[in-house]
C-alpha cells in the first residue's frame, strides 16, 4: 500500500478502537450507576466489546492477533446471548466461533500471517460464489423456522422479527468465519451482514427489556463493528487483487 492509505488505515484504526474504548466506558459508568442487579455482567460485556473491536480491527488488516481477542470475544458473547435468548447466537459463538479461533489461526500461519507480515487473502471464483449463495439462503431458511420453533415469547410482531435477525446473523457469521479463517476476502460481505443484523437484533432487545443492562453496550459495538467491516473490505480488496 502506498504512504497515504497507510497513513489513513492508521487514523481509522486509532478512530475505532478509542472511539470504542471511550464510548463503552460511557456507557458502562452510566448503566452501572443506574443498575440494580446485573453489574458483574455489564462490565464482562464491555470487556468482551474492546477485545472483540481489537480482534475485528486486527481481522480487517490481515493481521493474526485477530484470533487470540478473538477467543476472548466470542467466549463473553457467547454467554450475553445465553442470558438474553438470543440461542442462534449463542450456540454459534461457543460451539462454532470458539474452535475455529484456533483452527483460523493455523490456516493463516499456512498463509503467511505473523512475524509482522499480513495474510496472502485470495477470492471466491463464480462456483464458490454460487455454492456459498445456495448455502447461505437454504440455511437461513432452516434456521429461522427452528430458532421459531424454541422461540418461547409471544408470538408478535418483534418477536418474529428477532427470531429472523437471529436466524440472519447467524447465518452470516457462519459463512463468515470460514471465509475468514480460509482467508478469503469475501468474508467481509458477510461481516456487513452481521453487523447491520446484531444492531438492529439488539436494537429490538433494548425496546423490549430497558432495564437490560448490557443490550445498549451491543448497539454501539456492533455499530463500530459496521464501520470496520467496510474499512475491512477495502484493505481486503487490495490484498487479495495482489494474490
Amino acid at each position: 500500500m502506498d504512504t497515504k492509505t497507510d497513513r489513513f488505515n492508521r487514523w481509522f484504526n486509532a478512530f475505532i478502537l478509542i472511539g470504542m474504548v471511550v464510548v463503552t466506558l460511557i456507557v458502562t459508568a452510566w448503566k452501572l450507576r443506574d443498575a440494580d442487579s446485573g453489574q458483574a455482567l455489564l462490565i464482562i460485556a464491555a470487556v468482551g466489546s474492546v477485545c472483540g473491536v481489537l480482534a475485528n480491527v486486527f481481522s480487517a488488516n490481515g493481521r493474526i492477533l485477530t484470533f487470540l481477542f478473538g477467543l476472548i470475544d466470542v467466549t463473553i458473547y457467547g454467554v450475553m446471548c445465553l442470558t438474553s435468548a438470543r440461542y442462534g447466537n449463542a450456540a454459534m459463538h461457543l460451539l462454532y466461533f470458539l474452535p475455529m479461533q484456533f483452527i483460523g489461526f493455523f490456516q493463516w500461519r499456512r498463509r503467511g500471517a505473523g512475524d509482522g507480515e499480513r495474510v496472502r487473502a485470495r477470492r471466491l471464483d463464480s462456483r464458490g460464489w454460487l455454492l456459498y449463495g445456495s448455502v447461505f439462503l437454504v440455511g437461513l431458511v432452516i434456521a429461522y423456522f427452528v430458532l421459531a420453533a424454541l422461540d418461547k415469547t409471544a408470538a408478535a410482531e418483534a418477536v418474529r422479527w428477532l427470531v429472523l435477525l437471529d436466524a440472519f446473523s447467524m447465518m452470516c457469521n457462519i459463512l463468515g468465519q470460514w471465509l475468514m479463517s480460509t482467508a478469503y476476502m469475501e468474508q467481509w460481505i458477510f461481516w456487513i451482514g452481521v453487523n447491520i443484523a446484531s444492531v438492529a437484533m439488539w436494537v429490538l432487545t433494548l425496546r423490549q427489556s430497558p432495564d437490560s443492562s448490557y443490550a445498549l453496550i451491543y448497539v454501539v459495538k456492533y455499530a463500530f463493528y459496521l464501520l470496520n467491516s467496510l474499512n475491512g473490505l477495502r484493505i481486503w480488496l487490495d490484498l487479495s487483487r495482489k494474490e
